[in-house]
């Protein structure tokens, strides 16, 4: 594997972005894993490794950039009483989606014509606060989102700006929303609304409920770690990138 992590510049300046990819066989088909709220960690860069070891070439990026470099948090960030926390909600409160697609531009700008990366189509993928940005950014490119997932996706309808729910028929690539059955920010209403807007859209793609786990049941360092689930949620990951990438 290679692995760095650069200084990718977008309109509003340079966000950190780790990349990893196979060091063999390229050029490799590029994939962004979008962070959820606490930010990036090395659970993600492990979870970024686990796909570059299936060939793909992986993008990271610290969505948190505009607030400065002192964004990456420690383990107390799930912690609700802990400086981390309190300092992590003060710019995850301020996130919107608009600016992200921005930010998706200007990876898409950087991968293109890099010799390790394929050229064409691309998959997403987010977990948490990013899973609708995951579903914005399939709408926002159609032509080059081929593939994208969220993964206990919050408020996936909302009244923000580009809410995921507005725009699924606008979504050419094939879309796999992936939901807890016991999750507050995503509750089973608002998913079996989301289920009905989803199919009348025609969108190409799942929406799949997973009974009896909560919400982060991906992640190995959460109370709420699920292995078959997680398990679970890589096989369908790894199937929906398969397909179209």
């Amino acid at each position: 594997m290679i692995e760095e992590i650069i200084d990718l510049a977008t309109a509003d300046g340079e966000m950190e972005t780790f990349i990893c990819r196979p060091e063999r066989d390229g050029p490799h088909p590029v994939v962004v894993l979008m962070m959820d709220a606490p930010g990036v960690r090395e659970e993600l860069y492990d979870m970024s490794r686990r796909l570059g070891t299936a060939g793909y070439a992986v993008l990271l990026p610290n969505l948190y950039y505009r607030a400065g470099r002192d964004t990456k948090y420690g383990p107390d960030v799930l912690e609700k009483d802990s400086a981390d926390h309190a300092a992590m909600r003060a710019v995850r409160t301020k996130m919107t989606i608009p600016p992200v697609m921005a930010d998706f531009g200007a990876m898409l700008d950087y991968v293109d014509g890099r010799p390790w990366a394929k050229a064409g189509p691309v998959g997403t993928h987010g977990y948490c606060m990013s899973g609708p940005y995951a579903l914005a950014a399939a709408a926002r490119y159609p032509d080059r989102v081929a593939a994208a997932a969220t993964f206990y996706g919050t408020w996936l309808i909302n009244d923000a700006e580009e809410s995921p729910h507005l725009n699924l028929a606008a979504i050419k690539g094939e879309a796999y929303i992936s939901c807890a059955e016991h999750d507050e920010l995503a509750p089973l209403d608002m998913v079996e609304e989301l289920r009905g807007l989803f199919e009348a859209a025609g969108t190409r793609g799942e929406l799949e409920i997973h009974a009896g786990v909560h919400h982060g049941f991906a992640f190995p360092e959460r109370w709420c770690y699920d292995k078959a689930a997680a398990e679970r949620h890589w096989e369908r990951l790894f199937a929906l990138y398969g397909r179209n990438l």
